[in-house]
């Protein structure tokens, strides 16, 4: 079996969002489970940085009436000989951003984006991987399914993946002879008035999945408007949940290149080594009984950002220290650039995006914060079970899926949950988590270490992806 990826993220490549960890890490899985995965990604600016790149094929793509020549280089993931081929297409890719700069979306993403999935459609017979399923992903690749349609002549099917259904790429109908199809066409992939690329992929892919069983069937009831849409592709048992898994070969605090010093369930104990030397770091006070909490997280509406804001000064009167390492929303950054100043030695923000700081965070800290307005799936809590770090959550999406409640009566659960979206509830939660940490540092010890044995690995999200394949195709 082959499957193309087609993508707008790809780490190490391009990242914005976990969407750039999951694509190459199930395209690993798969291969190790013996399916054979390339993926086709934008030539963005720094990528012959990081791969070497050999120039293997020339595609014309045809879009709003002309067509446009775009070579393809191959390059490689890291660790594995899964191909990437990247579209060198300069005027829509070699720019300083993946999406936009300064916050802004580039005004050209509609056109840049139809290119991706338009170029996908010719990697195939240019390249010699001819796929049995196109997987892709997101609303930048969606055209993908509704450009195979309108073409008639693609034997492949198609799955598409919804990582985030607050991104739908939507823009006025008056924009639509940029993309190149029929009126017919431009009606089907109208939703509301206004060209919806997201509305076009569910409406067109063979079948759709999202990230987390909850997820799937939060998205029927509020799908940020597609609720319909949704539940008419789950009727007709064409719509999944398949919880992310982790990358272990990345995310492992035994191996981890990144943090100060390695640690493990059988061994916990070095990871307090992790929590002075970022306490040093970052300025904070070098207090090994305080309870240190992190966030990692774009700085958007989405992750509960309006709670923490409104909650802060009273979680900071838990006795607890803070550190948040994340960029978004400008009103978001300013806050914490404020707010830190108020709790020197106490608090520390860094208003960037770092690979390295993300593991350091997440080896040091006490307990992560994730509370989620809605969370596809959420990575990071998945990342702290696996470093010790106890996540408080709230109970939506993939958090409900992999975060359960602690019980002091049976000694049970990974972490400390709440359900109603609420600064009150979110402080009940924390301190829980707080009180727990100061008040039995056994049960502490027990607590970190049932999260650090779970096994929230990529092998079997990658069996029930092959399970979708198998549907498609019809295999087995």
């Amino acid at each position: 079996m082959k499957i193309l990826f087609v993508a707008a993220e790809c780490v190490p490549f391009a990242k914005v969002g976990g969407l750039a960890d999951v694509v190459p890490a199930l395209a690993r899985a798969l291969r190790e489970l013996g399916v054979e995965t390339a993926i086709v990604l934008p030539h963005y600016r720094g990528v012959a940085e990081k791969t070497e790149l050999g120039e293997c094929a020339t595609v014309n793509v045809p879009l709003a009436g002309e067509v446009r020549s775009c070579k393809v280089c191959r390059g490689t993931l890291p660790r594995e000989e899964v191909p990437v081929y990247f579209l060198d297409y300069p005027p829509y890719f070699d720019r300083p951003g993946i999406y936009g700069e300064r916050g802004k979306e580039y005004p050209d993403s509609l056109e840049r984006f139809a290119f991706l999935s338009r170029a996908a459609l010719a990697i195939p017979e240019a390249v010699g991987f001819v796929p049995d399923v196109f997987h892709v992903h997101d609303w930048h690749a969606a055209l993908v399914p509704v450009y195979a349609r309108f073409d008639g002549a693609m034997e492949a099917k198609v799955l598409l993946t919804i990582h985030n259904l607050a991104y739908q790429g939507i823009y006025p109908r008056k924009r639509a002879m940029a993309l190149g199809l029929p009126q017919g066409m431009i009606s089907a992939i109208t939703h509301r008035g206004e060209l919806n690329l997201l509305y076009g992929g569910i409406k067109f892919a063979d079948l759709v999945n999202t990230v987390s069983p909850t997820y799937a069937q939060e998205i029927q009831e509020d799908g940020e408007g597609l609720e319909e849409i949704l539940r008419e592709r789950a009727q007709k048992g064409e719509l999944f949940g398949i919880l992310n898994g982790v990358d272990y070969e990345v995310w492992n605090p035994e191996i981890d290149p990144f943090i100060w010093a390695h640690y493990s369930a059988a061994g916990p104990a070095r990871k307090a080594i992790n929590k002075e030397r970022l306490q040093r770091e970052l300025g904070l006070a070098p207090e090994a009984d305080v309870p240190l909490v992190g966030m990692i997280s774009r700085l958007v509406d989405q992750k509960g950002f309006d709670l923490v804001m409104s909650a802060f000064e009273r979680m900071m009167s838990l006795g607890i220290q803070f550190v948040l390492l994340g960029t978004g929303n400008p009103n978001y950054e300013e806050f914490f650039r404020i707010a830190i100043r108020r709790h020197p030695g106490r608090a520390a923000a860094l208003i960037t995006f770092s690979e390295e700081w993300a593991h350091r965070i997440e080896a040091a800290c006490d307990i992560f914060l994730m509370p989620s307005k809605f969370e596809p799936c959420g990575l990071n809590q998945m990342y702290s079970l696996r470093y010790g770090t106890v996540p408080v959550v709230r109970a939506t999406g993939g958090l409900a899926d992999t975060v359960r409640e602690y019980d002091p009566a049976t000694d049970t659960g990974n972490g400390f949950v709440f359900s109603e979206y609420s600064l009150e509830a979110m402080l009940a939660a924390l301190r829980r988590a707080v009180d727990l940490y100061r008040g039995d540092r056994g049960a502490w010890r027990r607590l970190m270490v049932r999260g650090m044995c779970e096994d929230h690995s990529w092998r079997a999200s990658a069996r029930e992806y092959m399970k979708l394949y198998g549907r498609l195709v019809g295999a087995s």
